[in-house]
């Protein structure tokens, strides 16, 4: 497709969902919005209503796939949405109520945030996120906040996710390694790798909204080759979550 027709498709499905009751603004995000998409990448919309939004105005566009209800999609920040298909292409459509945005970007402000639980993020998502989106995403219709990061943000992230780290190898030194867990060193390895990424970030103010390339972002990805050479010993499960510790803590320092 040329980028003109990836303009116009963008302006086609950015102007049926600007159109549904309650919807105050329509953005454009993910790689389609940075410009760091391959031709084969699905479409992030996100509509931003407040009031009575309901999904059956969604499904009433008649565009095939799965809707979901709000809240279907577990609650917390991620609280709905629908997967379709519209002229050929994958689309993924996030519900965001403007009440819920508008409470975490005043958190946000202040330092604060939670991480939830979520599929497909080992080390859960920051409640923040929606304020990332607001940052990275190209608004289509209607107005949304362009937020800066908040220094108070970068501070506590910074610190919040670096503390959670320390916290996932201690206990895989203590409870794991002796027992010869190799499966749950690896697991705790790969958690305090994404937790300390997010804290490498949130220090220098990027914003983070999923972990694709997290790691990588964070200049973390040497952490594989700890990981490849994991045997079910306590020795060597030591040894590792030790090289790991350094190997972060040293990353967390870096200018």
């Amino acid at each position: 497709m040329t980028v003109q027709q990836d303009e116009g498709f963008a302006a086609r499905v950015g102007g049926r969902l600007a159109e549904l009751p309650y919807v105050e603004a329509v953005a454009l995000g993910g790689s389609r919005a940075s410009g760091t998409h391959a031709p084969d990448s699905d479409w992030d919309f996100a509509v931003y209503y407040r009031g009575a939004f309901s999904p059956e105005s969604v499904r009433a566009l008649g565009w095939p796939g799965e809707v979901s209800e709000i809240g279907g999609w577990g609650g917390g920040v991620y609280n709905g949405g629908a997967w379709l298909e519209v002229d050929g292409r994958r689309v993924d459509l996030h519900y965001r109520d403007l009440d819920d945005v508008e409470f975490h970007l005043a958190e946000a402000r202040e330092g604060r945030f939670r991480v939830e639980r979520l599929l497909f993020h080992l080390a859960g998502i920051p409640t923040y996120i929606v304020v990332a989106e607001l940052a990275l995403a190209r608004v289509l219709h209607g107005e949304l906040p362009r937020p800066e990061y908040p220094e108070p943000l970068k501070r506590e992230a910074a610190e919040r996710w670096w503390g959670d780290a320390q916290a996932t190898l201690a206990y895989a030194r203590t409870a794991h390694a002796p027992r010869g867990h190799l499966t749950d060193c690896a697991g705790a390895l790969t958690t305090a790798a994404c937790q300390t990424a997010h804290a490498i970030l949130a220090s220098k103010g990027h914003w983070v909204t999923n972990e694709k390339t997290l790691l990588d972002q964070a200049a973390l990805r040497p952490i594989d080759h700890i990981l490849t050479d994991l045997t079910p010993t306590p020795t060597a499960l030591t040894t590792a979550l030790n090289e790991a510790t350094t190997f972060l803590e040293a990353a967390l320092t870096l200018p």
